[in-house]
């Protein structure tokens, strides 16, 4: 009996928080790791605007080189601020504990958040902040409410205002339903373009998730192929041992 309570409260979280989510879900990511020129684009907005407080300690600079095609001086100028040699992983100098004093907790290793978190989640999060005056740091979060993380990539979006309207549940009690984002402060970007940007991040995150993933992909088409030469020749095998047989 205990069992099928835990259970049924189980399920009624996850119906909870899957209601929620789906109320506050602004789109899908569409990631393309095959898509080289979005990676490297991924890579340098990783490296300007999250590597400040996101590690990605499983990562090296020099894979991230060797399969996004980047030259290793232009990956030495342009990408390696945290780091003297090609080998290194991709670390951050801030301390764990000092972070954990000025945002209330460590952010997390971004090596494999696209994992954890799916890359649907990371695209909804990064364009769902708007003002708001009461948070910290000027600004909340439509799909994880009370986030410590500030907007980053501001300057490139611009400030967005939450449009709220008021709605009586069944009991009459009333409580506020996101209807729309409206531009408050426009950004260096258009929307399209901060869509973009967002894209390349997300697309950049998935890749890191899995870095053998392209060549896991390859070979999967690979053995398919054998796989399908050899049903060929077996049938045609099993054809000729079984021609006489009546």
């Amino acid at each position: 009996m205990r069992a099928l309570l835990v259970a049924g409260a189980l399920l009624l979280c996850v119906s909870v928080a899957g209601a929620e989510e789906e109320a506050t879900w602004m789109g899908e990511a569409h990631v393309d790791v095959g898509n080289r020129a979005s990676l490297q684009r991924g890579a340098k907005y990783f490296v300007n605007y999250c590597l400040g407080c996101h590690s990605a300690r499983y990562v090296r600079f020099s894979r991230i080189g060797e399969d996004l095609g980047i030259d290793p001086h232009q990956l030495a100028t342009d990408l390696m601020f945290t780091a003297d040699k090609p080998q290194q992983t991709m670390d951050i100098a801030m301390p764990a504990a000092d972070a954990k004093r000025w945002f209330g907790r460590t952010p997390p290793d971004a090596s494999l958040l696209a994992r954890s978190r799916g890359p649907d989640w990371i695209y909804n999060y990064l364009t769902s902040f708007y003002a708001d005056d009461s948070r910290p740091w000027g600004v909340n979060n439509l799909l994880l409410p009370n986030a410590v993380m500030p907007h980053v990539l501001w300057e490139l979006q611009g400030t967005q205002r939450a449009v709220f309207r008021e709605e009586k549940d069944a009991d009459g009690r009333s409580h506020s339903v996101f209807e729309r984002f409206e531009l408050a402060t426009p950004g260096r970007l258009t929307a399209e373009q901060y869509d973009g940007v967002v894209r390349d991040i997300v697309n950049f995150l998935a890749y890191m998730g899995e870095l053998v993933q392209q060549e896991r992909r390859s070979l999967g088409l690979r053995v398919l192929a054998y796989l399908g030469l050899l049903f060929v020749l077996a049938y045609a095998l099993k054809k000729e041992f079984w021609k006489d047989v009546h």
